[in-house]
């Protein structure tokens, strides 16, 4: 599986596929690999739909295996992918401030009547309606699934939630967590400083390539 050197990268709710784009270019200038963009209506459109047009963007790469980075909702979808199609191509998944076991921050805004229209179908139908932990647990027994979570407090969540436990300011450590997970990976990072920093990208590589995170400093 190690030899699998293309990479999708998906990014997170109310973003764009150009928000992946320093991870990408770091696979791609650090590591060599082939990385590409994936676009999906992460307000607009169902858990379900989305989880689709991820299997038709692999599909259409033509790859007989591909890795998947997913930010925050991102890998959510991924998981919905795998967990609705256990014919997938091989390939590892790395989810980064991923709220698999729901998201608290998440749950207070969808009580507010203001807030229905900006939460979307995926966030409502994957993390507040039922949570990955609850879906995709099975995924784990045929994929290896990598989850780095955050502890710098910066983020509009943290103003939501009132977090009292360690959080990445958007979700809580605890809320990255999925049973049957292969590893999981606490880092001094932000929700959204995940997506600007050179060492969850090196950690996010080595999970990608032997199946763990380094433990060691980078």
């Amino acid at each position: 599986m190690s030899s699998i050197d293309t990479v999708i990268c998906t990014h997170g709710f109310w973003s764009h596929g150009v928000g992946m784009y320093l991870i990408k270019r770091r696979l791609e200038r650090e590591y060599g690999m082939r990385a590409l963009l994936f676009s999906y209506q992460s307000v607009r459109a169902t858990l379900d739909e989305n989880a689709t047009a991820l299997a038709n963007f692999i599909h259409e790469q033509d790859l007989v295996g591909v890795h998947i980075i997913g930010h925050s909702l991102g890998g959510v979808v991924a998981l919905r992918m795998l967990a609705n199609d256990s014919n997938a191509v091989p390939g590892r998944v790395v989810c980064l401030g991923s709220p698999l076991c729901g998201s608290r921050a998440a749950n207070i805004l969808s009580q507010q009547g203001w807030a229905e229209a900006i939460m979307g179908r995926s966030l409502t139908e994957g993390v507040i309606d039922e949570a990955a932990n609850d879906w995709a647990s099975h995924v784990c027994e045929h994929r290896e699934i990598g989850i780095i979570a955050g502890t710098v407090p910066l983020g509009f969540g943290q103003l939501v939630a009132n977090f009292d436990e360690p959080n990445d300011g958007t979700i809580a450590v605890s809320e990255t967590r999925l049973e049957g997970a292969t590893d999981h990976l606490v880092m001094d990072v932000s929700h959204k400083g995940m997506l600007v920093s050179n060492d969850v990208t090196d950690q996010a590589v080595a999970f990608l390539r032997r199946g763990v995170f380094l433990r060691d400093s980078l």
